[in-house]
């Protein structure tokens, strides 16, 4: 299924739920002329969301009205219906204002499964009258997929106490209002005519008529001429009081109240906002000003603003109405013109708006809250969308940033300006606007009226540039393609190098080189002139990890120190050792303990003394560990140390030892590493994990003298399973105990850069990634040291970043010597910015930026030592500065605890570069930055990670075979010679076929073909490769694309005549005029150059549908045609969509409780997509490599998902990436070809020898007489439920409206239902209309083509113009498209034509519908003439929705069942709408007088239907509760023996309880007795 926003591509909301649905269907009501579309959803939709998408769905499609209806798929919809309630009442009112009123201050509360809503106000019948109740069932459902009734509740008292308090306020404040009235006409003593009144005061009959021309227009009230200036509505808030306003009247409604008096309500529109104003006046006076009162009337208001506490909203008391010619846009009326002006010019900087000039202050939108009004904002457009709404104008939308964040703008233009403004907008730079800031209650957030708005030049960004004179390159950086971690495009990446003048730069991607394909396509399409070094940073594992450092021969029974420090901390830099513990053994007996506390002179934190026991108390009379030192030199002597976890005591003991003039060189043991090696099943090797293994009493943790009492208990242990495995001295002990196959996985493992040379380099680093995937993935993929020995030629090895073996060596306080053999192995050594590494401060490994930067000059020591070279990188994540925040939201979905302590991680210029590493002086940092870099890029080649060579596999002699076979086909059906037209065809087509190197695919595909066929599966073939007539005749389709012509399958005469029809199957039967035998009727009519153009120049595409069931076997034969390890499964990369990306950017700003708004969410969430999440496999494509030749020439391997359980092996590029240079077979698996293999075996029937111009068979399609029921008796005009391509209620109503007689109107049906456009509002609006026939319409591809031609066009043309269409692409190049539009002009083609080209989407081929129709018809044939085997068929394979317990008890309950569904409408349960077409083909079957027979324990197959002489016998697991292991299980069982007993069926069985049960419920364990016993004395 489609996706919501995939389809309706065009829609705005694109960061909603509802474009992540799965489109289902669309229905349209002709009499209602409503448009009803149905989506199923995995996330919850709300009910704005659908208000939005029917709205757009109304314009889009110009309908009356819209519905959406929403079936969600495996969640629970948490019901919010008191949280929603208002925006429901809202939502459900739009057709029906008065049910707003009755429900206004309504409130609801909910009981069980019952909504009830306690009315205020009388009113609860005229809600039922309009079946509002049950209107707000169905939208409670679709929104929440759960039942709720809804019961509207009102107590007469409270209503009318309610009702009466009301009336009584508003008579109150009538009287208050008129006694002001009074008070200032008495003041004025104005002559005008007097229509608000004193309570006291009498109306004349001649004062009843109001005369609006000698009153200046005044309708109500004295003065017609008002001082103040008119105000937006949308400006009036709390705060507002006297004001004057002027819109349209958009509803009048009267209330008599006591003394005479009445109550004129009427709302105004102005454009931006609407409200409501009252007025009391005299009774004997409405109907003279209800003559001037009129929807649609413009008028000026002079009054208060107020509060209506009944009303809940701000309302106007009108003490004066004028009449004016206001009106609302596009209505005409000079008013108009006041409200809105946009420039017409070109040059005027203004988009909208009247003024040039903007007063309001600027304001940063960060700054904008709940008491913002008026502001200036300056910035750039990000998203536009526009609404229209009534009074022909349109609300334009656009997200604005201006730096600071993101807001959303509205504006009320005039539709047909619309076009013009939104161009403008587009194309700006950037703009500056006012308005006002208003709370949107239906967005929930603030938003801002515009009332102007001006292009500018854009804000003036900080470009940075690169200006040094000789730039450096970047060795360290990654793209999207670094899984999770890295947030630019390796296009943008190089765009920017490119920009900057960069000669050359690196990718390097965390463990994959996903990112190769991208930038050779931007090469390959740009020219760019810049060498992309291809490289990864690796994950690299040495082979071993020794446990023994510095061994020197000792014997294995010497003498050993095994010691344990605390300290304050972890880090030996910054933190102090508190106490030591050692204890001295030999021959694995104690012979001297050393234990004393240290005085850290510093204070312990409080978390290290809840681990350590050890507090300040205990250490501060304790001597400093300079006066220790020498007394652990005394006691360890040169003894060979023992410690868990070694690097951090022993780091410790050599810090300290050092930095007062000792030094500590003796040979030491880890017995962390050592344990990995001695026990290789454990997954945790804490001391007291190892402990608890051997059995081992741990007494007290954690303080020094008791962790090494246990140490010394383990390591006894160990030293005995080392000489059990003949270690005679400690060199011997990482030698003797054999390696375990996964130890791989328990090796620490380290960054390093491995960078392609040249080609032998890019192959064998494909070999690396491959092997590192297949055979070393453990969390990431491994790279081992060994592995890399073996292909290290062609590639730079450089040492990385702070994660490298180099960068963790120095850090851990490793030896000298054993720093520099790391050194030495490496070609290059890198350091970084300090930046990089904050993080290392930050958690105390080491004091401050000065020590990391001393970290980086014994880097650069140690390359001028050892004469490498060292360079400077930026490690690059993303390009600017300003973009950490994406990596930012990144890492905090996926829990980082330090996401928001980002690195500077981004892409430096030179002098930048330079900058940083200053301290270096000057002459060294030109050197590591520039000098080095370019240094290293000049070694490497510049190189294409994609060959542009086509590789398609060579099949020996395949060019003549393909030949012998097609004519050797062609003879046996149309004789020697062949006729013209045949010959013709085939020499055309193999020419074609041959010159351009495709016979190759079709052998193989022919090869496939075949096998299934002769393992009894037919193959159905899909696209356009039916097209072809070499395809029919080497049997890779069923389709014949000759012209409709008769053969003779005795004789051979042909007939290749016209007899005006567009399918051979159309053609009457005839008898051969030769030798009177039975003609055979063949041909399509589909040319050959929509498979390969006119020119052989398009890339075929040979889809096939095998059997679901064969599928995988027909996978592995490409491995018999091709040899083994030459064929992969097409992989995939998936990436972080839109919706995901907004959820990550929503959740990061709700976790840290900062407002944002959802423009700001959506602007953010954009730099967050196309990010690596995983990768994938094609359902059915199948690379395949030439023989001779190598996958790494081409692109690395890997498992899917990187399971390292799985068997499959897909290619590492995304396989599109791929398939222009190695042959890509789509091998997919589909149910027509099972059906149709299921048909065979109970029928023994042929299917491919089942007539397909049956008029039985083709009746069904029009009609239901060959099925011997009538319309009335299954529901339906037509006969084809159940028939593949037919059977669904959208393509039945075709069918209805259609009534198709012939195979060719069955393929155009085939055509039309699957295309984009081509039917709705399009194809059947012109047969409707009766502009063209079934036959005349638009319906495949290939439609268009044979048109054109026959109209005159040149073939070439004609083909583009297909090739255009049939993609959607008519309107999107308006140059192009006008150029094709005149062409079809000049050969007379009509004007509908060329309009339905425009409305099309997307176009199916011919040849594609020909084959689905061949294989639907021969389906229907069985239905019609076997309609046992038929229905039995059918259940098997397509009924996954079928229902014992319903379907197989009867017609009566059957029915009750489908009147069920059909009374819940769109509220029936997804399950049951997906169970309605199979309860309407077992109608169908129990009217064609067949029934099912009750399951039976014995009988009833596992999981398939039988057919047995006295009806279907329905399988096991039909039984609701009885899944498919059961059954299975169970047949397995019975078909050893019998079962005895209940308990034998359970035990041999092996179900449980529950399906016991089920079984006992269908009447299946029927005189079986629950248990064996038998009697003694029996």
């Amino acid at each position: 299924m489609q996706k919501v926003k995939d389809i309706f591509s065009d829609y705005s909301n694109r960061q909603d739920n509802i474009c992540e649905a799965d489109f289902l269907k669309a229905n349209l009501y002709k009499k209602s002329n409503r448009l009803e579309v149905c989506l199923t959803s995995s996330n919850k939709i709300s009910i704005g969301e659908v208000s939005n998408f029917e709205d757009y769905i109304v314009d889009r499609f110009k309908v009356g009205s819209a519905r959406i209806e929403i079936q969600y798929q495996d969640i629970d919809v948490e019901p919010t219906i008191e949280n929603d309630w208002q925006n429901l009442v809202t939502y459900m009112s739009r057709k029906e204002p008065m049910t707003r009123a009755i429900l206004r201050n309504s409130t609801v509360n909910i009981e069980g499964s019952t909504v009830c809503v306690d009315l205020k106000i009388k009113g609860a019948d005229f809600l039922c009258s309009k079946k509002f109740d049950k209107g707000l069932e169905h939208l409670i459902y679709n929104l929440y997929n759960k039942r709720f009734k809804v019961n509207f509740q009102e107590d007469p008292q409270k209503s009318k106490e309610e009702y009466d308090k009301y009336l009584k306020a508003q008579e109150h404040e009538a009287i208050m209002h008129l006694q002001e009235m009074a008070r200032k006409e008495a003041e004025e003593k104005a002559n005008a005519p007097v229509v608000s009144v004193s309570p006291e005061g009498e109306v004349s009959q001649e004062e009843r008529h109001i005369d609006v021309e000698q009153s200046n227009g005044l309708i109500i009230g004295k003065v017609s001429t008002f001082r103040s200036k008119f105000v937006s509505i949308s400006d009036i808030n709390d705060s507002t009081t006297k004001v004057n306003v002027e819109g349209e009247i958009i509803n009048v409604t009267t209330r008599e109240i006591k003394n005479n008096r009445t109550i004129i309500s009427f709302s105004i529109d102005d454009g931006n906002a609407s409200i409501t104003c009252k007025s009391f006046v005299d009774t004997n006076l409405v109907q003279g000003i209800l003559e001037h009162f009129k929807e649609g009337q413009g008028v000026k208001v002079d009054g208060n603003a107020k509060f209506d506490d009944y009303a809940n909203e701000i309302t106007i008391m009108a003490n004066n109405v004028v009449i004016s010619g206001f009106k609302l846009s596009g209505k005409g009326g000079e008013a108009s013109d006041a409200k809105e002006e946009t420039a017409q010019d070109e040059q005027s900087p203004l988009i909208y708006g009247r003024s040039l000039t903007i007063k309001a202050p600027k304001t940063k939108i960060i700054d904008i809250n709940n008491d913002t009004d008026r502001v200036c904002l300056e910035g750039e457009v990000i998203s536009t969308d526009t609404r229209d709404i009534k009074g022909d104008r349109t609300i334009l939308m656009f997200n604005l940033y201006d730096g600071t964040s993101t807001m959303t703008m509205k504006a009320f233009i005039e539709t047909k300006k619309t076009k013009e403004v939104l161009g403008r907008l587009k194309k700006a730079k950037g703009i500056k606007l006012e308005g006002v800031a208003k709370y949107d209650n239906f967005a929930k957030e603030i938003t801002v009226m515009a009332n102007t708005i001006l292009e500018t030049s854009g804000v003036a960004k900080t470009k940075r540039m690169d200006t040094s004179e000789e730039k450096r390159v970047e060795l360290h950086m990654h793209t999207k393609m670094s899984q999770m971690d890295a947030v630019t495009s390796a296009e943008d990446l190089l765009k920017r190098a490119i920009s900057w003048g960069w000669k050359s730069i690196a990718i390097t991607d965390h463990g994959v080189v996903q990112s190769f394909p991208e930038a050779h396509k931007f090469l390959g399409k740009t020219g760019a002139d810049i060498k992309v070094i291809y490289g990864v940073e690796a994950y690299f594992v040495p082979d071993k990890d020794p446990s023994v450092v510095y061994p020197r021969k000792q014997d294995i029974d010497g003498e050993y120190c095994v010691l344990d420090l605390e300290t304050t901390g972890l880090s030996f830099r910054t933190e102090k050792i508190t106490e030591v513990g050692i204890i001295k053994i030999r021959n694995g007996e104690v012979i001297d303990e050393f234990e004393c506390f240290v005085n850290p002179e510093k204070p312990i934190p409080q978390e290290v003394v809840e681990v350590t026991h050890i507090t300040d108390d205990m250490v501060k009379d304790a001597e400093t560990i300079d006066k220790v030192i020498p007394k652990i030199i005394d006691f360890i002597g040169d003894s060979v140390l023992v410690a868990h976890n070694a690097d951090f005591d022993i780091g410790f003991l050599k810090h300290n030892f050092a930095e007062y003039g000792y030094s500590l060189d003796n040979t030491y043991i880890d017995t962390l590493r050592l344990a990995k090696v001695i026990f290789p099943d454990m997954k945790r090797y804490k001391l007291g994990l190892i402990a608890d293994k051997l059995d081992i009493v741990v007494e007290v943790a954690h303080r020094a003298l008791d962790d090494v009492k246990t140490l010394v208990a383990v390591f006894n242990v160990m030293i005995q399973k080392l000489k059990e495995n003949g270690a005679k001295t400690v060199d011997d002990i990482d030698n003797v105990i054999q390696g375990d196959p996964e130890a791989y996985k328990k090796l620490p493992s380290y960054h390093a850069i491995i960078l392609a040379k040249d080609y032998v380099g890019l192959k064998n680093l494909y070999k690396l990634i491959s092997y590192s995937h297949l055979n070393y993935f453990y969390k990431k993929p491994r790279i081992l040291k060994s592995m890399f020995e073996k292909y290290r030629e062609g590639l730079i090895l450089g040492s990385a970043c702070e994660a490298g073996e180099l960068y963790r060596a120095i850090v851990a306080g490793r030896p000298e010597e054993e720093i520099e053999a790391i050194a030495k192995y490496y070609d290059y050594l890198e350091i970084q910015p300090i930046g990089n590494n904050e993080y290392m401060v930050r958690n105390g490994t080491v004091a401050d930026d000065f020590e990391l930067q001393n970290i980086n000059r014994k880097i650069v020591e140690l390359g001028e030592k050892l004469n490498k070279l060292v360079v400077a990188t930026c490690d690059v994540h993303f390009m600017d500065p300003q973009d950490e925040i994406y990596r930012r939201i990144l890492q905090a979905g996926q829990k980082y605890d330090d996401a928001d302590f980002q690195a500077p991680l981004y892409l430096r210029t030179t002098q930048e570069m330079l900058d940083e590493f200053a301290y270096l002086g000057e002459e060294k940092a030109y050197e590591v930055v520039v000098t080095n870099t370019n240094k290293i890029a000049d070694l490497c080649d510049k190189i294409s990670p994609i060959s542009d060579e086509k590789c398609p596999p060579h099949i020996e002699g395949c060019e003549q075979t393909i030949k012998d076979i097609a004519y050797s086909k062609a003879h046996e059906l149309y004789g020697d010679p062949l006729p013209e037209i045949v010959q013709n065809r085939l020499d055309k087509e193999l020419d074609s076929i041959i010159r351009n190197g495709f016979s190759v695919m079709y052998i193989i595909a022919q090869k496939l073909v075949w096998k299934s066929n002769e393992d009894g599966y037919i193959v159905g073939s899909r696209g356009s490769v039916g097209s072809s007539f070499v395809a029919n005749m080497t049997g890779i389709t069923e389709v014949n694309s000759l012209q409709a012509h008769y053969r003779c399958p005795n004789c051979k005469y042909s007939d290749f005549s016209d007899y005006g029809v567009k399918n051979g199957f159309d053609l009457p039967d005839k008898d051969c005029p030769k030798c009177g035998h039975k003609l055979a009727k063949d041909g399509m009519d589909i040319p050959f150059e929509t498979f390969l153009g006119f020119n052989g120049d398009k890339e075929p595409d040979i889809d096939l549908n095998f059997s679901g069931e064969y599928q995988a076997k027909a996978h592995k034969y490409t491995e018999v045609i091709f040899g083994k390890g030459t064929t992969f499964k097409a992989g995939t990369v998936g990436t972080v969509a839109d919706k995901t990306a907004f959820g990550y950017v929503k959740n990061y700003y709700e976790e840290r409780h900062i407002p944002v708004t959802n423009a700001e969410i959506a602007r953010l969430s954009t730099g967050c997509t196309g990010i690596k999440r995983t990768t994938g496999q094609h359902p059915g494509g199948i690379i395949v490599v030439p023989k001779g030749r190598e996958i790494f020439e081409f692109c690395p391997v890997q498992h899917p998902a990187d399971d390292p359980t799985s068997d499959i092996i897909t290619t590492h590029f995304d396989y599109h990436s791929i398939d222009q240079n190695l042959l890509k077979l789509d091998i997919l698996g589909h149910d027509d070809p099972t059906m149709i293999r299921m048909l065979f075996d109970l029928t023994g029937i042929d299917p491919t020898k089942v007539p397909l111009d049956d008029k039985e068979t083709m009746s069904i399609f029009k009609s239901t007489e060959a099925l011997g029921v009538t319309p009335e008796q299954i529901h339906s005009e037509v006969g084809t439920f159940g028939i593949p391509e037919f059977g669904t209620k959208f393509v039945r109503g075709m069918l209805v409206d259609t009534k198709p007689t012939t195979f060719a109107e069955l393929i155009s049906i085939s055509g039309l239902s699957h295309g984009t456009d081509v039917w709705l509002n399009n194809a059947q609006e012109l047969i409707d209309k009766g502009i063209v026939t079934l036959s005349e319409a638009i319906g495949c591809r290939d439609d268009i083509m044979v048109y054109l031609m026959k109209m005159g066009l040149e073939p070439n043309h004609a083909f583009k113009i297909m090739e255009t269409v049939r993609k959607g692409k008519a309107l999107k190049d308006p140059a192009k498209w006008a150029e094709y539009v005149q062409m079809m002009k000049d050969h007379d083609v009509p004007d509908w034509y060329i309009k339905s080209c425009e409305k099309i989407k997307y176009m199916f081929p011919k040849a594609h519908a020909a084959a689905y129709v061949t294989n639907a018809f021969r389906i229907a044939w069985f239905k019609v003439h076997q309609p046992e085997a038929y229905y039995t068929a059918f259940f098997s394979i397509r009924a996954d929705g079928f229902d014992y317990d319903i379907m197989c008890h009867g017609k009566e309950k059957l029915l009750n069942k489908m009147r069920e569904i059909d009374m819940a409408g769109n509220a029936a349960l997804p399950k049951d709408k997906d169970m309605y077409p199979v309860l309407e083909l077992v109608l169908e079957m129990y009217e064609r007088g067949i029934k099912f027979l009750p399951v039976d324990l014995y009988e009833s197959d596992a999981t398939k239907f039988k057919m047995e002489p006295e009806g279907i016998r329905p399988p096991l697991n039909s039984v609701p509760g009885l899944g498919t292991v059961a059954a299975l299980s169970i047949q397995a069982a019975r078909e050893e023996e019998k079962f005895m007993c209940i308990d034998d069926l359970q035990m041999r069985g092996k179900v449980g309880k529950s399906v016991i049960e089920v079984l006992s419920k269908a009447g299946c364990l029927e005189g079986m007795t629950q248990s064996n016993q038998m009697s003694l004395f029996a």
